[in-house]
């Protein structure tokens, strides 16, 4: 008896790769949560959804599973045959009924529908429940995971400000609306008042400059905190007069040394603490904001919450990361409502200033560039068309005697003169040389 092979099972068909990204971020997973239930790496997902390679076998399968692709999309409903519409007619004339069905009835279900309208429609639809899944990072302590609620899920078309507004209202809602809160961010990350300020009202001068960039992004908000951070973590800031030294730290004992345990630390470690456990992004939102690594993000968030937790001792008492982060999360809170921070400008003088900033900027450029034109070319008329030799300077040279005519003769050179004239003419054949 034969033994008929066993036909491998056909794999479960994937989305497109675009599809597939998308798919993702509309149940809340990231790369490293669906790399974990997988059992590949975060670059291989990261691979799939580009396009540059697709899962095969049980990762295929256990992939569009988590994504939700693996659900068996509904059979098309089966249009009616020739003989079915002749029975149903009783006549010989079943094709003009089903042309006259057909011409007056709705669309057969058979009618292809356009992929994008159908895309479109995935993307209104709701979001499904997230599926949660660990993330272990190797060689560290393992980090909670949370993604803020204030976040909106990720839609391909959804539009970034209400309709009906202008870019102006648009930018004055977000300023509106973060300004206050990203002051306070900046000046626990700092501890300079005016600086906290300064920075807030640079980044949003830098929003409103690409508005259109920034009115598209899926988080404007965190765009405007990565430049308002990178703006006070400059280093140029320390050559400033204004800005050298910190402002006095709280009096409150508490916040006094979490200020500044937090300022004695690298600015990068201080940054990835603040948006972790202050801010609440998860570990691979912190690590993408920072631009780091996932390993190298939580390696920093971990020597963070060391050096925080020599001068706070109830941190130190907490066992676990997720109690550290919930504790470092209300002291750090408490720290930046505690302080009084500079209100930052109204919204129209924001906009306003940055506006004058580009302007005067274009003109100094303008300026510079037409200068730059005026001195190569008064540079190019100016300038001789072939190589003369200078002349070298005097200079003085010793042991020659100076110019001062003949010398006068002696005796014995008249007497020799008056011998030589007499004796020129008629003197001996071996003076007078002999011309033939």
């Amino acid at each position: 008896m034969t033994r008929k092979p066993t036909r491998p099972a056909p794999s479960p068909p994937l989305p497109s790769p675009k599809e597939r990204k998308r798919l993702r971020e509309a149940r809340h997973l990231t790369e490293e949560q669906v790399a974990t239930a997988v059992g590949v790496t975060p670059a291989t997902v990261r691979a799939w959804e580009t396009g540059r390679t697709s899962p095969r076998g049980r990762r295929r399968a256990a992939y569009a599973k988590v994504i939700g692709s693996a659900e068996p999309p509904t059979p098309p409903q089966a249009t009616a045959t020739k003989a079915e519409v002749e029975a149903d007619s009783g006549t010989g004339t079943g094709k003009k009924a089903e042309a006259k069905s057909a011409g007056s009835g709705p669309k057969s279900p058979r009618t292809p529908v356009n992929q994008k309208a159908s895309v479109k429609s995935d993307a209104s639809a709701p979001n499904p429940a997230p599926v949660p899944v660990p993330v272990p990072v190797p060689g560290t302590v393992p980090v909670r995971e949370s993604v803020p609620d204030t976040v909106p899920a990720p839609t391909p078309e959804a539009p970034s400000a209400p309709a009906g507004l202008t870019a102006a209202e648009a930018f004055d809602a977000l300023y509106t609306h973060t300004a206050p809160g990203l002051v306070r961010q900046a000046y626990v990350l700092t501890g300079r008042r005016n600086l906290a300020r300064e920075s807030v009202e640079r980044a949003f001068q830098l929003a409103w400059h690409r508005w259109p960039e920034v009115a598209k992004d899926r988080d404007p908000a965190g765009w405007v905190r990565a430049a308002a951070y990178e703006y006070a973590m400059s280093p140029w800031n320390r050559v400033r007069r204004a800005h050298r030294r910190p402002d006095a730290l709280p009096e409150e004992p508490g916040r006094r040394a979490l200020l500044h345990a937090l300022l004695e630390m690298p600015a990068s470690y201080r940054r990835t603490l603040l948006l972790h456990d202050g801010v609440g992004l998860g570990l691979a939102e912190t690590a993408a904001e920072t631009e780091a690594s996932t390993p190298a993000a939580a390696g920093r968030l971990m020597n963070a919450r060391a050096t925080v937790a020599e001068r706070l001792p109830e941190l130190a008492r907490c066992s676990s990361p997720a109690g550290q982060s919930v504790v470092l999360r209300e002291r750090l809170g408490a720290l930046a409502l505690a302080e009084r921070v500079p209100a930052p400008s109204s919204a129209p003088v924001v906009r306003t200033g940055g506006e004058r900033r580009a302007q005067r900027w274009t003109r100094a450029t303008v300026c510079f560039g037409v200068l730059l034109a005026g001195a190569t070319a008064f540079t190019l008329n100016t300038a001789p068309t072939h190589y003369e030799q200078p002349i070298a300077p005097a200079a003085r040279v010793a042991g020659v005697p100076p110019l001062a005519g003949p010398e006068k003769l002696t005796a014995q050179d008249l007497k020799l003169q008056k011998a030589l004239r007499g004796e020129l003419a008629h003197g001996p054949e071996r003076l007078v040389p002999q011309i033939p």
